[in-house]
């Protein structure tokens, strides 16, 4: 409640403050990932909604936003960004945590104001605010199901998405959520947050182990690949696969009660727009906000999944 009550006084104020702010212009440099599957794509459908949308609100501030499609691209592209447009903040959702912290701190230390968004720095004191889904819950929420619907015992893989501060925070979730009970991770190995290799993968985990009771994506596009993988093998002895996220095409699984998958985690690619919302508002709102805003991860069931359920949406 106290995040969302921030949240929401922080972008109220923005709102209100309009034209009769001082005219001095300001620049928000957005630097986030290309679309490289369903999730990002929705970063950057919203980061450049919000740009479109403040730029109207604020004719003298400028949201300038970059994508990616790689860690080594988006360094360049935040060095670009610094050096160019000299910018008054700097909105990030990084590629990888260990590669970006060090140019991020470059641009830090020329005062930029800096907002990270998602996938934190391998050092928190570089940024001034945080946005980002509760990753312990969505790994935690999803074992609590496990262990509940499996009777405590039973053998799981995990896919990993990419080494980045809430992957690792989604993988702590879960396996201490297992603790106490008797079910062993069988594998836990890296596919990206891709479709494709997470089919890969999944095919591997189906000849190396003759009993899964149970998958763990991390990750909806993951997931896709891990349900095309288990179908084409025709083992029935799984019983359920999970991801993560809420991409619409898996909270329609959801919702028409699907066996396999019966629930799934928020985790909303939307953060961005409030993130870049957040930081206009520091900017021109004469709203000092500074700290860390987290967004719940409750669980969605079949009782509740229309609530989550955006046709529209690119994710």
């Amino acid at each position: 409640m106290k995040t969302k009550l921030m949240a929401t006084i922080a972008v109220g104020a923005m709102l209100a403050a309009g034209s009769s702010l001082a005219q001095e212009r300001k620049t928000i440099a957005v630097s986030i990932p290309a679309a490289d599957h369903g999730w990002t794509a929705g970063v950057v459908y919203h980061a450049e909604k919000a740009a479109e949308e403040i730029k109207s609100a604020f004719p003298n501030v400028d949201v300038l936003v970059k994508t990616s499609p790689s860690a080594t691209a988006q360094v360049s592209a935040v060095e670009d960004l610094a050096a160019g447009s000299k910018p008054d903040a700097l909105v990030i959702l990084p590629h990888s945590s260990e590669e970006l912290t060090t140019p991020v701190q470059a641009v830090k230390k020329d005062g930029v104001f800096v907002t990270v968004v998602d996938r934190g720095l391998n050092d928190p004191t570089i940024q001034d605010l945080y946005v980002a889904g509760d990753n312990i819950a969505v790994g935690s929420t999803t074992a609590k199901f496990l262990v509940d619907k499996l009777g405590g015992k039973g053998d799981v893989v995990v896919l990993r998405g990419i080494p980045t501060v809430i992957d690792d925070e989604r993988i702590k979730g879960f396996q201490d959520a297992l603790q106490g009970s008797d079910i062993k991770i069988l594998d836990i190995q890296y596919a990206n947050w891709n479709s494709d290799d997470a089919f890969k993968l999944m095919q591997d985990y189906l000849a190396k182990y003759p009993k899964i009771d149970a998958v763990w994506a991390n990750d909806d596009d993951m997931l896709l690949g891990v349900l095309e993988a288990i179908q084409q093998s025709g083992r029935k002895e799984i019983k359920y696969a999970l991801g993560g996220n809420g991409m619409k095409e898996v909270i329609k699984k959801v919702m028409a009660g699907d066996a396999m998958t019966p629930i799934e985690t928020p985790y909303p690619p939307s953060m961005i727009k409030t993130a870049i919302y957040m930081t206009a508002a520091n900017l021109t709102g004469q709203v000092p906000i500074r700290g860390s805003v987290k967004l719940d991860a409750p669980l969605i069931t079949k009782d509740n999944a229309k609530e989550y359920y955006f046709p529209d949406s690119p994710f």
